[in-house]
């Protein structure tokens, strides 16, 4: 049973797992709320993005009664809860888990899981990995030694198409034909394993990166010494034995979310796909992407590029929904000037952000870029993107625009407080 929290770090039960890292880690949950200046703050896990409708009713429900009423969609698929009152994290870990969304206690902060958000739908007959999105959450709940792991440790499962797998996840899986390429950390050699081992053998290689890990204080196998992460990919054979030789596989340079609109699939059914301008929905666009859900199969996909994915819909019904999705705000086709515009929360909900980037995006948003934007409120950036982007940074001297591509980033041009300038800085970074 779930057991009720307050908005402190919860007791941890005796699981027997490996001692996590000393340093503490911070990275916020359901049962342990980080304090931020618009409140506290509740970040809901949900492996692969996945919701039904009555389990986004709740989330939309806890929003309102806790929070401010909005739900904020993370680099992750999940969902932030802003604006908490104090004093309510018992209550909020009991509704959450009424509706299915705490199974287990002892694991809600490590259950970080990507998936290709299009897997089954879009006809292209790629593998549907949703087999192993419940069978690796499953593994994940019931194991004691993963409790060890870091919030910030990611999984990610992708069909072949490699968007996820672009999201430097420390450990994935690849469909490729009818077995699963595994990949830790950023390695390019890959182990084969059989697609119906391939949840295990995930579970397995990360509970290889404990060992090391607890004893080099990481929490992510980049940021393992350099020895013990070019060990760990033999580990992790030894412990899934027996692997099929290394294989070299690239990991993209870049993810390409799913294009925003619709999706023909199998069955005659439609997909739609829709962005959401800075991961930001207020009660009304959540109700209304829920109620659209309803029409279709029950279920909502969030992906790790703020935008929401609806399956099953028949085409009728999926081009009157599109037009009233486009009516509520969202991003509902390619040629949005929001499209490939991100932001972190920035002033005046997180203490450490220099400037109100999300004011300040809104107001920059002009012709549409080629490359993503994305605007940060300190040196930190959190929930940016991977691949190539502009970085667009408050500090002290006004606005820091580079262009970063993979690991590095051309020479940063700094704008000072001038609202027109740095809209027009940025605008020709994009293009």
């Amino acid at each position: 049973m779930l057991a009720a929290m307050s908005d402190s770090a919860p007791s941890p039960r005796s699981t027997g797992a490996l001692p996590v890292p000393s340093g503490g880690d911070a990275c916020p949950g359901t049962l342990r709320l980080h304090r931020a200046d618009d409140g506290a703050l509740a970040r809901v896990r949900l492996p692969g993005g996945v919701l039904t409708t009555a389990q986004a009713e709740a989330l939309l429900a806890a929003a309102g009664r806790f929070g401010d009423g909005e739900l904020h969609l993370t680099s992750r698929g999940n969902v932030q809860l802003r604006g908490l009152g104090p004093g309510c994290g018992a209550e909020l870990a009991g509704a959450l888990g009424r509706a299915g969304l705490l199974p287990s206690d002892a694991h809600e902060r490590v259950r970080n899981i990507v998936a290709s958000p299009l897997s089954g739908l879009d006809g292209r007959g790629l593998p549907d990995i949703r087999s192993w999105l419940t069978g690796l959450d499953a593994a994940l709940c019931g194991s004691e030694h993963a409790t060890g792991l870091s919030g910030r440790f990611l999984f990610a499962l992708d069909d072949g198409r490699g968007d996820v797998d672009a999201l430097g996840a420390d450990v994935a899986l690849i469909a490729d034909g009818g077995s699963a390429l595994l990949r830790v950390g950023s390695d390019d050699a890959v182990f084969r394993v059989p697609a119906a081992d391939a949840p295990r053998a995930a579970l397995l290689a990360a509970e290889a990166f404990l060992g090391p890990a607890r004893e080099s204080g990481a929490w992510r196998v980049k940021d393992l010494p350099d020895g013990a992460r070019a060990a760990l990919p033999g580990e992790v054979a030894r412990r899934v034995g027996p692997v099929g030789p290394a294989v070299h596989r690239a990991r993209p340079p870049a993810a390409h979310p799913p294009a925003p609109g619709p999706v023909s699939g199998p069955h005659g059914l439609t997909a739609l796909c829709a962005g959401v301008p800075l991961g930001r929905l207020a009660p009304a666009q959540w109700r209304l992407l829920t109620d659209v859900a309803r029409r279709g199969s029950g279920e909502l996909r969030l992906t790790p590029w703020r935008g929401v994915v609806l399956p099953g819909l028949a085409e009728a019904d999926a081009a009157e929904a599109l037009r009233t999705l486009a009516g509520a705000g969202l991003i509902t086709g390619p040629d949005s000037p929001w499209t490939g515009v991100g932001a972190c929360i920035g002033h005046p909900g997180c203490a450490k952000s220099l400037a109100d980037v999300r004011a300040e995006a809104g107001a920059a948003v002009g012709p549409l870029g080629r490359l993503p934007v994305y605007w940060s409120g300190c040196e930190r950036r959190c929930g940016h993107p991977h691949g190539e982007w502009i970085d667009v940074v408050a500090t002290g001297d006004g606005h820091r625009i580079s262009h970063v591509r993979g690991d590095g980033r051309e020479a940063p041009v700094t704008v000072r407080d001038d609202p027109a300038a740095l809209a027009a800085a940025v605008a020709a970074a994009r293009a």
